[in-house]
């Protein structure tokens, strides 16, 4: 999930012939109601502007997910402390004996928001939907393993452009058997498929969607612990209250959250130290030093599965050549980046795959250490017009100025380009420009991920089907190669020959070098006396109905 702003353990992502996911409980035994305090009252959270219509077929950012997250729940859902997927949403089982064709049992007693009960189809429409490529939906990728995608994408010429209709408006592999009831087929097997499912994508949707999905997106209706009865209000935020007919194991402990937007980071942390916000969950660069001494026990650091990179517009002239994007990676001294401005709470990256799933190695990166005299060999190697300052965009109000602005520094300095700093979009500007091909240099790319799978640091980003508006490949990035090699690690029957595969796709990667990876994160952030129990997990999220309203 692309990341604006925003505790992790290694992952094993152990595979069977016959893959049946956990039915264990997951998070505290309790139910999140361990802390001090009882049920009730209303807290606050920082968020920014979501970039899109609150729909999660096209919720692939951190502001808008965790929004959606509140609202719904999907198939699985991730335990706190190990990250693995369990049984604790909508699914009863998900079985397989090939690894190709899934069979999905859901529970009784689920309901969407309006009274109207969560099916099977609920699931197949909403699926079907957000892969239909006239939808334009941001998540359309993540359902093209699945048998009859490829009809629902319309046909283009040699230069992307739509020459007619898609063939369908159904994937031939989801079959609904009964209410409760499904069969999902796939390209090719994919053991860890059931683990992907507790992505937002594959969230259901009530028929009311259907019917105005317009007005959905302003305020949706869901399956989640919290309801929207009011619309989100553009650049003010969105008040949840509590179902109180939610049917999973963790439910709100508030009656109320709100969601409050924020333009700028620095006015979201005043807000908390005035106690005008309850959770601010990632703190400004500047103020790390001194949070913890400030808020005690009330300042959180947890590790997160994420990666901040520096992309490439690989369709910009200037960049096309790989040597040149390798070149401006060695230009760059991570480490010192992270003890002047981050107070060493940033790990150098060493790999495209975060350090908390199966699968990353320490030293990938060849090209990720400085090394200024090779940087110059392959620049001036490549014809590289110095003379030009290159731009360098990052979204604004995030905490990011001074880090990119140190990065330009490093490469004045060690490779004499200039640069401009191009910070002034909204992170809802910022990402449709993106999308847009509208970088016209290097720029701040971040990712949280989506499920605990090291092909989820790779085919979401780089694969030639995830490009925009289907997925997140920003940087336009195609290589058969590499779209090969991710193919090969989902339909792997083992755990270490997926790995393996893997692995040849992040080398092909690092032969092209679409992206610099730049860091790995410790996340810091922290809360009000108003509330208690705030947990911030592994992908980037408040998980608020465990919070507690204790002032």
């Amino acid at each position: 999930m692309r990341l604006s702003k925003r505790s992790a353990v290694l992952v094993a992502t152990g595979l069977s012939g016959a893959m049946v996911l956990s039915a264990c409980g997951g998070g505290d035994d309790d139910g999140g109601t361990g802390a001090a305090g009882g049920d009730g009252g209303s807290f606050s959270v920082y968020i920014g502007e979501p970039e899109n219509p609150l729909v999660p077929g096209n919720t692939n950012e951190t502001e808008g997910g965790q929004i959606v997250d509140s609202l719904f729940t999907r198939l699985v859902q991730y335990d706190v402390e190990t990250n693995e997927a369990v049984f604790t949403g909508v699914a009863e089982s998900i079985e397989s004996e090939d690894q190709q064709t899934w069979t999905v049992n859901l529970k009784e007693g689920w309901t969407f928001h309006d009274g109207t009960p969560v099916t099977a189809q609920s699931f197949v429409d909403a699926w079907n939907y957000t892969a239909y490529s006239p939808n334009a939906q941001g998540n359309s990728y993540f359902f093209s393993n699945i048998a009859g995608y490829d009809q629902l994408q319309a046909p283009t010429d040699d230069a992307g452009n739509v020459t007619g209709e898609p063939a369908a408006t159904e994937m031939s592999g989801l079959r609904v058997i009964d209410d409760r009831t499904f069969e999902v087929e796939l390209t090719s097997p994919y053991a860890q498929w059931p683990t992907t499912t507790g992505y937002t994508a594959f969230a259901p949707l009530p028929e009311a969607f259907f019917e105005d999905p317009e007005g959905f997106g302003e305020q949706p209706i869901g399956n989640g612990p919290f309801q929207a009865e009011e619309a989100l209000v553009p650049g003010q935020g969105i008040t949840l209250t509590r179902y109180d007919d939610y049917a999973g194991e963790t439910e709100g402990n508030a009656d109320s959250v709100e969601y409050r937007i924020y333009t700028e980071q620095n006015t979201a942390y005043t807000d908390l130290q005035a106690g005008n916000v309850d959770i601010v969950d990632q703190l400004p660069p500047e103020v790390i030093a001194s949070a913890e001494g400030e808020f005690g026990d009330r300042y959180l650091e947890t590790a997160q599965g994420d990666i901040t990179s520096l992309g490439f517009p690989t369709y910009d002239q200037r960049f096309a050549d790989p040597n040149v994007r390798k070149a401006f990676s060695m230009a760059i001294d991570r480490q010192a980046i992270s003890d002047a401005i981050f107070n060493g709470t940033r790990t150098p990256a060493t790999s495209y795959i975060s350090p908390v799933v199966d699968g990353f190695r320490e030293d990938a990166c060849q090209v990720c250490e400085l090394n200024a005299e090779e940087a110059n060999r392959l620049l001036d190697e490549a014809g590289f017009d110095r003379s030009q300052p290159v731009d360098l965009w990052f979204n604004a109000g995030a905490g990011h100025d001074a880090w990119m602005e140190a990065i330009g520094n490093q490469i004045r300095e060690n490779l004499g380009v200039d640069y401009n700093l191009q910070g002034n979009l909204d992170f809802s500007e910022y990402l449709p420009l993106q999308d847009a091909q509208g970088m016209t240099g290097p720029f701040r790319s971040g990712w949280i991920m989506d499920y605990p799978v090291a092909e989820n640091f790779l085919g979401p980003l780089y694969s030639t089907a995830a490009i925009p508006p289907a997925g997140s490949n920003v940087t336009f990035y195609s290589n058969p190669e590499f779209d090969q090699a991710i193919a090969e690690g989902n339909s792997a029957e083992s755990n270490d020959a997926a790995i393996e595969a893997y692995q040849n796709a992040e080398d092909i990667l690092l032969e092209d070098f679409p992206a610099a990876p730049l860091f790995y994160r410790l996340n810091q952030g922290a809360h009000s006396e108003n509330v208690d129990n705030v947990i911030i997990d592994a992908f980037g999220r408040v998980r608020v109905a465990d919070v507690q309203v204790v002032g």
